[in-house]
């Protein structure tokens, strides 16, 4: 039922009573903190409107973190990817330097235990068939190499010089099937002839008496006849010695120290005959000032 008089405070009345309502509240809250206890009620109660109110501002904060951090991932992994095969490319400049390093370390380790005049050369090209086993390298008349000068590498004799050009020599190594060189067994002495086989680990030895003091490992050396290899150098060392009936000689294999198919660096050595020689011409005749020069140690 509808009151017959419907009247009450003004608009501005209430608005004022609210205010002033208000107004000891917050004087109230701060001098005499009485309305904590309800503070934290109502804060309890709203709590999942706030939760639910909030949820898809952190879900979206939450897709936008992973989509960067996924797209961060992937630009660290292609820098990552990218420094990983740069220092690999590098690494394997390092040991090839550090391998190129050893062989020239060698190299002149051997050029003093040699206690001759000698010179490195590179090599050029390499023939390593059955029919032939010679290499060229980058040293030729200019630099005073000769026809039947000894060749070596870090471990042991390689062959000799079988031609010269002004700027390149022809080496045939000590297996090519053309080759022999006088040797000796370190061990007690006995001489033989080695010859080339055509295979680039094989040497054979000629006519070695079936009684003869030979063992597998004896290393063989330079036995210095012949005039073209000082006496001295190590050449192979025996792998096999085979006794065969109806046969005169023992069969005897070795296998050559120098590392024929894997040098790359070789020794070109001038003998002390050699070399007195090369004085006594020089006193005759003035000597290119190139070919002087290379003899330097």
């Amino acid at each position: 039922m509808k009151p017959l008089f419907n009247r009450g405070p003004s608009a501005a009345v209430r608005m004022v009573i609210a205010v002033a309502f208000a107004f000891a509240l917050i004087i109230a809250d701060l001098h005499y903190r009485q309305l904590d206890s309800l503070r934290s009620g109502l804060a309890v109660t709203v709590y999942p409107l706030h939760f639910l109110a909030a949820l898809p501002a952190r879900i979206a904060q939450n897709l936008e973190t992973q989509v960067a951090s996924k797209t961060r991932l992937h630009a660290e992994n292609d820098r990552l990817h990218r420094e990983n095969l740069m220092l690999r490319a590098r690494l394997q400049r390092f040991a090839s330097l550090e391998s190129e390093n050893e062989r020239l370390r060698n190299l002149l380790g051997s050029a003093f235990k040699v206690g001759e005049r000698v010179l490195i050369a590179e090599l050029l090209q390499v023939d390593l068939d059955p029919y032939r086993q010679q290499v060229l390298v980058d040293k030729g008349a200019l630099s005073g190499v000769f026809v039947g000068q000894p060749v070596l590498d870090a471990n042991a004799v390689m062959g000799q010089v079988v031609r010269t050009n002004p700027l390149t020599s022809t080496v045939l190594l000590i297996t090519d099937a053309r080759h022999s060189l006088p040797v000796k067994v370190n061990r007690n002495g006995l001489r033989s002839i080695a010859i080339g086989s055509g295979l680039v680990d094989q040497l054979n030895l000629l006519h070695v008496p079936k009684k003869a003091d030979v063992r597998v490992g004896d290393l063989l050396v330079t036995s210095g006849l012949g005039g073209t290899y000082p006496p001295g150098y190590p050449v192979a060392r025996i792998t096999e010695v085979r006794i065969e009936a109806g046969q005169r000689f023992a069969t005897v294999i070795a296998e050559p120290t120098a590392r024929l198919d894997r040098s790359h660096e070789v020794l070109l050595v001038w003998s002390l005959p050699k070399l007195m020689e090369g004085a006594m011409t020089n006193s005759e005749s003035a000597e290119p000032a190139a070919l002087r020069s290379t003899l330097e140690p």
